[in-house]
């Protein structure tokens, strides 16, 4: 499986954040052929979004399952073995070293990408402290980071302000994916640890996942374009 993207194009992952399959199919129409994957998270996987993320597959179009899973080991295994006959090449585990190892047994000799969550990007040292959890962001975030690679993580989901530590520690082969991702100018909303698409790559980031700055856009498709364009110029 090819792991590290190609084109420019390859390295924009769109975010069909929308509660109904209708607005996704709506979105997807519109972006087609603009952006390189198409992230399917808890809020669509819920209203049908399985169901769309096959079709979008057998279309040959790349779909990236924004999961999140947690549970039990035989829970998570039996999950991925689920998710992989959607055809999706991207699945998301919370950063927990048995769930990694779990998620990265079941998908072994599968087209599959096993991405550690490490700490979300709406969160700041702050959350930590309130869930308990030992910060600064930056140290937990590495932490978990080598256990779930250790545990057979292809590659991990994480803010951009950790990539390049990330990158160092980790080396290249590891995939790096950055949600949070603002252009310039535009609002952060309920991210905390955002920066923009060329800081991003810059950085090291492999893949950018956007949703809010395109699908807010007056022009979908134009929207994707000057992000790819942003993307190029930064490679």
């Amino acid at each position: 499986m090819r792991l590290k993207p190609n084109r420019p194009v390859d390295r924009l992952i769109l975010g069909l954040d929308v509660p109904t399959v209708s607005e996704a199919e709506a979105i997807v129409s519109e972006t087609i052929g603009t952006v390189g994957a198409y992230k399917i998270g808890l809020e669509l996987i819920y209203a049908g979004g399985l169901d769309l993320a096959r079709r979008l597959t057998a279309q040959g179009e790349t779909v990236f399952l924004d999961t999140k899973l947690l549970d039990i080991d035989n829970t998570v295994a039996n999950a991925v073995r689920s998710i992989l006959k959607t055809g999706a090449v991207m699945v998301t585990v919370h950063a927990y070293p048995k769930a990694i190892a779990a998620a990265a047994n079941a998908a072994l000799g599968h087209d599959m990408m096993i991405l550690g969550v490490t700490v979300l990007t709406s969160m700041d040292d702050d959350d930590l402290a309130e869930a308990g959890l030992k910060g600064p962001v930056a140290n937990l975030v590495a932490d978990r980071a080598q256990k779930a690679v250790a545990n057979g993580a292809d590659g991990l989901v994480c803010s951009a302000l950790e990539v390049g530590e990330l990158r160092q520690k980790l080396g290249s082969q590891v995939v790096l994916i950055t949600p949070g991702i603002r252009p310039a100018g535009a609002k952060a909303d309920d991210q905390k640890r955002v920066v923009t698409p060329a800081e991003a790559i810059q950085a090291g980031a492999d893949y950018l996942v956007v949703a809010r700055p395109i699908l807010n856009a007056d022009n979908r498709r134009a929207a994707a374009e000057a992000i790819v364009q942003e993307i190029s110029g930064a490679l």
